[in-house]
């Protein structure tokens, strides 16, 4: 069965990082693209996979400029409009994704744009949520999500700690319940600078707030992900493609199979060795502690009788006899006999 999101602080060897694959819009339009993504998380061993749902007419007025990011990536002599126009899913389209997802066994996820794309996915009956960045200050549409009571992850980016504390209050007062909330870190940015990726700001989400925060990554690579797990990511979200150099605003900004993998693999080591904070020696270095650790051991000959001191005992592997922790112990006892150059002493 899919990993459920777990409204966790993250770090407990119980809890995994739930981590979702963002397929975002890369499939580009073409729906065999996009059941070949759900494929690749599938293999990388994601929780969930994810889309985007939207209809442009509903998103982006016709005149609405493109972000830098994607004049880069696209075609020069088209709007935003145009552009996304060409990467909308139908609803036959998400029947197809969705019925592909539950055979591969992943939970599928899609983040809706408009009002008629929440509804769309709540008849389909998605139960987590996702709010992009972009809507964090769309009051409406944070009253339809929050109306829905289902579990709400909300993404951050470009909003101050004020802005976040607004949009938390309207999915609390619909009565989200806090277990139920998660916050991402983010910056939106593609890709993000690594002076700007700001990693603490999740954690102090966290504190400020009391709900569990985790990380939705622009940076190339997978390093600021996994150390995100580290800080005690609860989710981990990350734009992936089937190759960087297709046409699209986000295939730049995407990890290609290989890469969405290793980062899952990754994650998955960090959480094993985060542990449970106890201090103890683990079960792989029994077997060294009597090889590594010392004994006291008679530094030359010592004659029955004779005083234990600093002229004739000192400490050597292995630690199989009398910790050197009990030197005062045995310094001024009498040898009860003969005791050889490095032969360990004993009681």
């Amino acid at each position: 069965m899919e990993r459920q999101l777990k409204a966790s602080h993250g770090g407990s060897p119980e809890m995994s990082t739930f981590i979702i694959a963002e397929a975002g819009v890369n499939h580009n339009g073409d729906l065999e693209v996009a059941k070949r993504l759900v494929d690749v998380a599938v293999e990388a061993g994601a929780d969930a996979v994810k889309f985007q749902t939207f209809k442009a007419d509903n998103l982006v007025i016709k005149e609405a400029q493109k972000a830098e990011y994607q004049k880069q990536t696209t075609a020069s002599d088209e709007s935003q409009h145009e552009m996304i126009r060409k990467l909308e899913l139908d609803e036959r389209m998400h029947r197809e994704i969705i019925a592909h997802c539950a055979e591969r066994r992943i939970m599928f996820l899609s983040t809706p744009f408009d009002h008629e794309s929440i509804d769309l996915l709540h008849a389909f009956g998605m139960q987590i949520f996702k709010i992009p960045s972009g809507e964090i200050t769309n009051l409406p549409y944070l009253r339809h999500i929050g109306g829905l009571g289902k579990q709400v992850i909300l993404s951050t980016g470009m909003a101050d700690l004020g802005e976040v504390e607004d949009a938390l209050g309207v999915l609390r007062q619909c009565g989200i319940p806090d277990d139920k909330i998660t916050l991402l870190h983010a910056t939106t940015e593609y890709p993000c600078p690594m002076q700007d990726v700001n990693l603490r700001a999740m954690q102090s989400m966290r504190v400020a707030f009391g709900v569990a925060t985790g990380y939705s990554d622009h940076t190339p690579g997978i390093e600021v992900p996994v150390a995100a797990v580290a800080m005690g990511a609860s989710v981990i979200e990350k734009h992936f493609t089937l190759n960087r150099n297709l046409p699209g605003p986000d295939h730049r900004a995407s990890l290609e199979p290989e890469e969405l993998k290793a980062m899952v693999a990754s994650i998955r080591n960090i959480e094993l060795a985060i542990g449970d904070g106890c201090k103890r020696m683990a079960p792989s270095e029994a077997g060294n502690r009597p090889i590594a650790r010392k004994s006291l051991v008679a530094s030359r000959m010592i004659k029955e009788g004779e005083a234990f001191s600093v002229d004739n005992i000192t400490a050597k592997r292995p630690g199989t006899g009398i910790s050197p922790m009990r030197w005062d112990e045995v310094i001024g006892r009498v040898a009860a006999r003969d005791f050889h150059p490095d032969e360990l002493l004993e009681w």
